[in-house]
C-alpha cells in the first residue's frame, strides 16, 4: 500500500483517480481549492474503502499555498509514491479577450505547478528508487487552439523530457492525453459541449483506468482511446498549416 497525491481532486478526473486508487488500497492526499467539497469526497472514500485520506486545501495559483503542497510531497514519513498532477482550468474568453491575470493564473496552475511538484516528487522518489509521476495533458496538445492547448503541449513535452531523465532510476513519468471526457470541466469553462456528438466523449472511469494501467507499465504517452490516438497521430504527421486550419474551425 502506497500513498498517492492528487491535485484537482474534488471533482472530475481527479475525484475518479482518488476512487480508483482507493479501491486498490492506496492511501491518498487530496488537493483542491474547495475545502468543503474536498472533505466530502474524502469522507466518502474513507467510509467506502477504509484507506487513509488526507486533505490539503490549496489554491495552486498562489505560491504560499503551492509551497504547502511541495512540503507534503517532500515529507519522508508517509512518502508519496504516485503524484497525479491533474489540476487545471480554462478561461472562457479567447487569448486577446481574457484578462491577463486569468491567463497568468492558468499558467501557474497548469505549467508552474506541474513543474514544481514534479521536481519535488522526482527528487524524493529517485532517492528511494521507486515512484511514478502522472501529468494530465490533453490531445489538444497536438492542436493550435489557444493558450489551453499551449499549456497542455508544454505538459506533454515536459513529461517526455522528464521520462528520459528518469530512465533507469526506478521512477517513471507519464503524460495522459485524453480527448473530450464527461466531467464538469467544460461546463465550468463555459464551453459548448452539447455541439459534440456523443461518440466523441470518453467516460472518466475509462480514462483513469487506462491511465493507471499505463503508469504501471511505464508508458510515457497515454492516450486512452483508439480514436483520439488516431487523431493525435494525424495531428503529429499533418503539415502544421492544416492543423492550424482545423484548430480555427474548432474555435468557432
Amino acid at each position: 500500500m502506497g500513498t498517492a497525491l492528487i491535485t484537482g481532486a474534488s471533482a472530475g478526473l481527479g475525484e475518479e483517480f482518488a476512487w480508483q486508487l482507493a479501491t486498490v488500497r492506496h492511501n491518498l492526499v487530496l488537493v483542491a481549492r474547495d475545502e468543503e467539497r474536498l472533505e466530502q469526497v474524502a469522507a466518502k472514500i474513507r467510509s467506502a474503502a477504509g484507506v487513509r485520506v488526507e486533505i490539503l486545501p490549496a489554491d495552486l495559483s498562489k505560491d504560499r499555498e503551492l509551497n504547502r503542497v511541495v512540503a507534503r510531497v517532500k515529507q519522508r514519513t508517509r512518502p508519496i509514491g504516485l503524484l497525479v498532477n491533474n489540476a487545471g482550468f480554462s478561461v472562457r474568453q479567447s487569448f486577446l479577450e481574457a484578462p491577463v491575470k486569468d491567463l497568468v493564473a492558468m499558467e501557474k496552475v497548469m505549467i508552474h505547478t506541474v513543474m514544481v511538484l514534479s521536481h519535488a516528487a522526482a527528487r524524493a522518489m529517485v532517492e528511494r528508487g521507486r515512484g511514478a509521476i502522472l501529468n494530465v495533458s490533453s490531445v489538444a496538445a497536438y492542436l493550435s487552439s489557444g493558450i489551453y492547448a499551449a499549456d497542455k503541449a508544454w505538459v506533454k513535452t515536459f513529461t517526455e523530457g522528464l521520462a528520459v531523465e528518469l530512465a533507469g532510476t526506478g521512477v517513471t513519468a507519464t503524460a495522459l492525453l485524453p480527448g473530450l471526457t464527461r466531467t464538469e470541466f467544460h461546463a465550468r469553462a463555459g464551453l459548448d459541449y452539447l455541439s459534440y456528438p456523443s461518440a466523441a466523449w470518453l467516460s472518466a472511469a475509462d480514462v483513469v483506468s487506462r491511465a493507471l494501467s499505463d503508469v504501471r507499465r511505464g508508458v510515457v504517452l497515454s492516450t486512452p482511446s483508439l480514436r483520439y490516438g488516431f487523431i493525435g497521430q494525424i495531428a503529429r504527421l499533418a503539415p502544421r498549416f492544416i492543423v492550424r486550419a482545423i484548430s480555427r474551425i474548432e474555435d468557432r
